[in-house]
C-alpha cells in the first residue's frame, strides 16, 4: 500500500522555547501570537577539482533561525529579551502540530542557543510587533514532543461549558445530537 504524503502548514507550525536553565522545572511555553518563522539549517560546501574528478569538501551545519511575532505580555516574551539582554541560553522547538507518530507526540526540531537581535516594531496604527534572530549552537535535531496541555489550548482554544467549572463535551462528528423542533415540524406536517 502506498504511503499517503500530507502537505504541512505554516499556520499548524509552532515555535515554542524555553530558558535552558528551567529546563529541570519547566515546560517549554508556545511563544504566542506567532506572525512567522524561518529554519534554515545549511552546509557549505566547496570542490577541489583533481585529475580523477571533483572532491567535494564540506563544512559544519549551520542554522538560521527567525520568527516574528505580535508583542506581548508573556513569559516567552521575556525570555527572549533576557536572552537578548543577559545571554541567557534558551531552548527552542519548531513543532508541526498536524504531523504526529503513533503515540500521538508532535514531529519537532529542537535546537539551543541565544536570541541575537529583537527587532521592535512600533507603528502607531497597528500591534507592535518583533522581528526574532537566534544564533544557534550546534546541529538541531530532530523528534517528537507531546505538547503540554495550556499549549494546545493557546494554539486552539478547547470547548467549555457553559457552567463555571464545567468542562462541558466537546463536538465529535457521531454526535448529532437532537432536534426537538423537527419532531414538532413532522407532526403538524401530517394533520
Amino acid at each position: 500500500m502506498a504511503e499517503t504524503i500530507k502537505p504541512l502548514q505554516g499556520a499548524d507550525t509552532w515555535i515554542f522555547i524555553r530558558k535552558l536553565a528551567d529546563a529541570a522545572n519547566t515546560d517549554g511555553v508556545l511563544i504566542p501570537y506567532q506572525t512567522e518563522g524561518e529554519f534554515d539549517p545549511s552546509r557549505d560546501t566547496d570542490t577541489t577539482q583533481t585529475k580523477s574528478g571533483v572532491i567535494a569538501t564540506k563544512a559544519a551545519v549551520e542554522t538560521d533561525m527567525s520568527f516574528s511575532y505580535i508583542m506581548n505580555t508573556s513569559a516567552a516574551s521575556d525570555a527572549i529579551f533576557d536572552s537578548l539582554m543577559n545571554g541567557d541560553k534558551i531552548e527552542l522547538w519548531v513543532v508541526y502540530a498536524t504531523r504526529k507518530n503513533a503515540a500521538g507526540n508532535c514531529f519537532s526540531w529542537y535546537m539551543q542557543g541565544v536570541i541575537s537581535e529583537a527587532d521592535n516594531s512600533n507603528d502607531a496604527d497597528d500591534n507592535a510587533t518583533v522581528e526574532v534572530k537566534v544564533s544557534v549552537d550546534g546541529t538541531p535535531k530532530r523528534g517528537w514532543t507531546a505538547l503540554p496541555e495550556e499549549a494546545q489550548e493557546a494554539i486552539d482554544y478547547v470547548y467549555s461549558g457553559i457552567k463555571h467549572g464545567d468542562a462541558g463535551t466537546a463536538w465529535t462528528p457521531t454526535d448529532n445530537g437532537t432536534n426537538g423542533s423537527l419532531k414538532d415540524d413532522s407532526m403538524a406536517s401530517k394533520a
